[in-house]
């Protein structure tokens, strides 16, 4: 008898054979420290890695993306993509919760971050691979408001999800959300995949 066919096997990236250094990088250190005079709340994690070439080497546990904003559950990410999603936090997702509901923005609610798998579709590692990716499936809002990542939101909220979308597309390299493709249809995906002159994919 046939069993179900093998999962793809994963093609190998630069990322997943770096040597993990005995101390950690300055550049490890120095987003530490931005990430902290936003506000955020994080602690160490356990390195991350497979035999599939997923790699995280210095991950963080991030609880909090200001001293407002939960993240709920905790994320285990890589500080340069905990560092983009501060700021874009500070700098355009809760001045728009604010100017479009008169809320504060109190919680950000992720559906993943990293996670030991290809891109869907393909045998290519995803950027959640690397903790490099959040995937974002709700917002919530200081009175208890929740505004969810969907294909036909009420009229106030589609404008919200909008200019969170739009502001995303630059500080992330990927931007992905309803209307990209069914896998996307309910979150906004968002990541700093390395591209060519520094360009960004946003659909």
């Amino acid at each position: 008898m046939f069993g179900p066919p093998a999962p793809p096997r994963m093609l190998p990236d630069p990322r997943s054979n770096a040597n993990r250094p005995a101390e950690m990088p300055q550049a490890e250190t120095a987003c530490r420290t931005r990430l902290k005079a936003l506000g955020a709340a994080f602690e160490e994690a356990k390195p991350q890695g497979s035999s599939d070439g997923c790699a995280l080497p210095f991950p963080i546990r991030l609880s909090r993306l200001s001293a407002a904003v939960d993240v709920e559950p905790d994320a285990i990410i890589n500080c340069a993509a905990a560092e983009a999603a501060a700021r874009l936090t500070a700098d355009v997702i809760g001045p728009a919760a604010k100017a479009t509901f008169g809320e504060d923005l109190s919680g950000v609610d992720q559906a993943s971050a990293y996670v030991c798998r290809p891109r869907n579709g393909t045998n290519k590692l995803s950027e959640h691979a690397f903790g490099n990716a959040i995937d974002i499936a709700s917002f919530t809002l200081s009175k208890g408001t929740s505004v969810e990542v969907e294909p036909a939101p009420p009229e106030k909220n589609a404008k919200f999800l909008m200019a969170v979308r739009k502001a995303a597309c630059g500080p992330f390299k990927t931007v992905l959300g309803p209307g990209s493709d069914a896998d996307h249809s309910r979150h906004f995906h968002l990541d700093l995949a390395p591209r060519r002159n520094g360009g960004t994919f946003c659909k």
